[in-house]
């Protein structure tokens, strides 16, 4: 399996600032020295080019960003405070989806040990989202007419707020979030399938909920999944409220990735939220996503390996299931 990182893209963040910057760096040397990934299996990528962000964010909100003219509240709703490295490292996470997306499509399963930047709207960004690095993908592989039909697995611990309102009026785009229902962000969007759950679900009840969505997920026939597999659903997370275990949460992994594999759908693995106080936790749940979509690449490359079919002519030609909420 072909992974792609960006940790060493650091954005300068105040001294006692609570967003856990050093978990991505935690995460690759994890997966290095456990061996999850092949020899050359992880790749640096590309910034994102400006004109893949403008498939998505407005030119007014993308100008703002590229030029330091982001309002100070704009700087306060993101998060972070604005810098050149910000931008640099915003574009790289975007990069490492895009790249793991069209991996998924060669490979069958493929990862950024970034990204998830699923707060991020059109027109801004917010909770720790500059560029939504799914939407750009999604629609970057949409308009080169690599894939007609996509979906979004959302198992953060918050909504994806940004990706349910830019996909809104999508009907290529079907969006899935599980998420804390009292939860940030305390004004929900409206995604295709949102499964709201009370604070202290723990694996079992978690599970209860994530199967039937599943099933949802897969009856609109995607060609390509988005897994967004935040690591603050676990209990020891200081912003979850949940309380799923490590082992809950690698089974969380499996059910997903394992599923996709029986449906023949190619995924792109994004890491997004963990804020738990012991970093190494959230490194050590990240790793086990990795070893997950890992032993599901070994899968695909199995004695009759996937190879993706081609695209039909008529882009309206799928049908969508009655039973899914569409648009």
């Amino acid at each position: 399996m072909r992974a792609f990182y960006c940790d060493h893209f650091v954005l300068p963040l105040p001294e006692g600032h609570r967003f856990p910057m050093d978990k991505y760096a935690r995460l690759r040397a994890r997966v290095e020295q456990e061996g999850l990934l092949s020899p050359g299996g992880l790749i640096e990528p590309p910034a994102a080019a400006w004109e893949d962000l403008l498939r998505v964010h407005t030119p007014d909100y993308v100008a703002r960003v590229r030029d330091g003219g982001l309002a100070r509240e704009e700087q306060r709703r993101i998060g972070f405070p604005w810098s050149p490295q910000m931008v640099e490292r915003s574009r790289r996470s975007v990069g490492g989806t895009i790249e793991a997306a069209r991996t998924a499509l060669q490979d069958g399963v493929s990862a950024n040990l970034a990204g998830g930047t699923h707060h991020a709207f059109r027109d801004r960004g917010e909770g720790y989202c500059v560029f939504n690095d799914v939407a750009v993908a999604a629609v970057t592989l949409l308009e080169t007419g690599r894939v007609r039909q996509v979906a979004v697995v959302d198992l953060d611990v918050h909504q994806g707020n940004g990706t349910a309102a830019i996909f809104e009026h999508d009907r290529r785009v079907f969006t899935c979030s599980l998420h804390g229902a009292a939860n940030f962000p305390f004004r929900k969007e409206r995604s295709d399938l949102d499964v709201p759950l009370p604070d202290g679900t723990d694996d079992d009840a978690y599970m209860a909920r994530l199967v039937p969505a599943l099933d949802a997920v897969f009856e609109t026939a995607p060609d390509l999944i988005f897994y967004v597999a935040g690591a603050d659903p676990y209990e020891g997370d200081r912003l979850g409220r949940m309380r799923l275990t490590e082992a809950g949460l690698r089974r969380r992994d499996a059910v997903v990735l394992g599923r996709c594999h029986a449906e023949g759908v190619p995924v792109a693995v994004s890491m997004a939220g963990g804020y738990a106080p012991d970093v190494d936790a959230i490194a050590r749940i990240h790793a086990g996503t990795i070893a997950e979509a890992a032993a599901c690449a070994r899968l695909w490359r199995g004695p009759t390996p996937w190879r993706p079919s081609p695209l039909p002519s008529d882009a309206s030609a799928r049908p969508q299931s009655a039973s899914v909420r569409l648009r």
